[in-house]
């Protein structure tokens, strides 16, 4: 087994502060993906610097072989504990998946870790110890391809506490929210901010505490392969559609001619509609054997100004809406974003005179510098991209 987690996650400010005293780190070994939430003491900047050390000192032990014992005992004997109240300087919950399926969780006075499964709630069953006066609830299971885990800080739990909620949104309750919500968020990101955007509502706009939401997503290959402008030489037409149609995966065909071409290889009709469900971007297309056909330079334009917003996390009601649109740009972009591990583009070099003039050099022609663009946030997005020129 060879799993591919996706991770992400979502925090709110407490109201009037200008740093979360929540912090997040995600880290890929070579067999395993990490996950850490460390939430920090109080709020602000001194709760944002405990959180940060806690999270580092964690993450950078973990990366370089050290036990949890050692890494709890490193954190006693490097952060203070409040004078006044004794407690601790900074809670955490550690998520590690490995490759081959094994999983491990420890958490530290953080809300529970929920672990959803096939639609329902997965209970992981949990061992107490005490590591350096501690006491650590640390879990050793097996994953399966389609599980998600939520690890949050206590304002989650919190939210709506004195407000709309009388003792806030408990934890058997967040947990129904997030079942409820798994498979209307498919991915780490949205589901982040789905639960992220429904703590906020409860605060009123107005968080009482630091909140985050840290997604992990255990998710199967998946490969999207774009073909996109026709090659130079028409001699290469067989061979990049031999490679599309070889390809595993979805098959997506962008552009007029790249249609066309698509079309007499397969020896069928590219289908067309006159529906306008977006004025600025042309219909979609349909070619059996093909996931989806739309326009070339325009589509991939919206396409990526859709995965720059969720690739820097500009996220809310409305992103999604547009996410959830029926046009090419849309489409794509949902494609990409929900459904690939790996994306491969085949790219013809023959420029588009519609679009500039012939004279240009293909490096700066528009079809160039989108795809480039576009593999630059796949790869921010964590995508395996793979770029073959004809």
């Amino acid at each position: 087994m060879n799993l591919k987690v996706e991770a992400s996650y979502k925090s709110l400010n407490k109201h009037h502060e200008e740093l979360c005293g929540d912090k997040v780190e995600i880290l890929e070994t070579r067999d395993s993906y990490i996950m850490i939430l460390a939430d920090g003491m109080g709020s602000g900047v001194k709760a944002n610097i405990l959180s940060t050390l806690t999270s580092k000192i964690l993450g950078t032990m973990l990366l370089n072989g050290a036990t949890l014992d050692q890494c709890v005992e490193t954190i006693v004997k490097t952060l203070p504990v409040c004078r006044e109240r004794q407690v601790a300087y900074s809670t955490f919950s550690i998520l590690q998946i490995y490759r081959n399926g094994e999983g491990y969780l420890v958490e530290f006075d953080n809300p529970a870790c929920i672990a959803i499964r096939d639609g329902k709630l997965l209970e992981i069953p949990f061992k107490t110890r005490i590591i350096a006066e501690k006491e650590i609830k640390e879990s050793r299971f097996l994953v399966r391809l389609g599980d998600t885990f939520v690890l949050m800080s206590d304002g989650v739990i919190h939210a709506g506490v004195g407000q709309i909620l009388n003792f806030g949104w408990c934890w058997e309750n967040v947990a129904d929210y997030a079942v409820k919500s798994v498979y209307k968020a498919p991915t780490a990101l949205r589901l982040a901010n789905t639960i992220s955007q429904a703590c906020d509502d409860l605060y009123m706009k107005n968080p009482g505490d630091d909140t985050t939401v840290a997604v992990a997503k255990v998710m199967e290959w998946k490969l999207v392969t774009i073909f996109t402008g026709p090659p130079a030489s028409k001699n290469d037409d067989h061979k990049i559609m031999e490679l599309l149609m070889e390809s595993e995966g979805k098959k997506v065909v962008c552009g007029g001619t790249s249609a066309n071409i698509a079309a007499r290889y397969l020896n069928r009709e590219v289908r067309t509609t006159l529906e306008y469900v977006d004025p600025d971007i042309p219909p979609i297309g349909y070619i059996d054997g093909i996931d989806l056909v739309t326009e070339g330079v325009r589509t991939l334009s919206r396409a990526l100004t859709l995965l720059k917003r969720y690739e820097k996390e500009d996220l809310d009601e409305e992103f999604f809406k547009e996410l959830d649109k029926q046009n090419g740009g849309s489409m794509v972009a949902k494609m990409l974003i929900e459904s690939s591990t790996d994306v491969d583009f085949l790219v013809g070099k023959t420029i588009n005179v519609a679009h500039q003039s012939p004279e240009l050099p293909f490096d700066i022609s528009i079809r160039m510098n989108l795809i480039e663009q576009m593999k630059d946030v796949l790869v921010k997005l964590g995508r395996k991209v793979t770029l073959t020129y004809f």
